[in-house]
C-alpha cells in the first residue's frame, strides 16, 4: 500500500471515530433529555411508580428553598401532599444545559392560585436521577 493510500485510510478512521463519538454525545443528551421529560410528566400526576423508576435508590434531592435533602424514600412519601398541592396545575420547563450527565432545566409551575419559576439541576447516569437541587428563581413565570 503507498503513503497516500495509508494516509487517507488514517483520516477515514478519525472521522469515523469522531462521528461515532458525536453520534453518541447526541444520544446520551436525548436520553438525558426523555428522563427530564418523564420527570415532569409523572410529577404532574404525582405517579409514584413512573417517579421510582426515575430515581437511583441513593437519590439525594435537595430542596433549596425549604432547606431539605430528600432520599427517594421520602420523597415517594411526601408525593400525597404534593397530589394535593399539583392538582390543576400545570408544568412546562426547558432545558437551559446538559453536559457530562448533568442537566439544568428552568421550570414553570403554574399552579391554580399562583406560579413559581424554578431552576433545577438534575445529574443522570445509567438513566436514573441520581441527585436533583431546586431552587426558585422568581414569585412568577413571566418572561418563561
Amino acid at each position: 500500500m503507498n503513503t497516500a493510500v495509508r494516509q487517507v485510510m488514517n483520516v477515514r478512521s478519525v472521522v469515523f471515530t469522531t462521528a461515532a463519538l458525536l453520534v453518541a454525545i447526541i444520544a446520551a443528551r436525548a436520553d438525558d433529555g426523555a428522563i427530564i421529560s418523564r420527570w415532569y410528566s409523572a410529577l404532574l400526576v404525582a405517579d409514584r411508580t413512573e417517579l421510582a423508576d426515575l430515581l437511583a435508590d441513593d437519590v439525594r434531592i435537595k430542596l433549596d428553598d425549604l432547606g431539605v435533602v430528600q432520599s427517594k424514600q421520602e420523597f415517594i412519601a411526601s408525593l400525597d401532599e404534593w397530589k394535593g398541592a399539583v392538582a390543576g396545575a400545570a408544568i412546562r420547563h426547558r432545558i437551559e444545559k446538559s453536559e457530562g450527565g448533568i442537566t439544568t432545566v428552568i421550570a414553570c409551575y403554574d399552579f391554580p392560585d399562583n406560579d413559581v419559576l424554578m431552576q433545577e439541576t438534575f445529574a443522570v447516569a445509567d438513566n436514573r436521577i441520581t441527585a436533583s437541587s431546586q431552587a426558585a428563581i422568581a414569585e412568577n413565570c413571566e418572561g418563561f
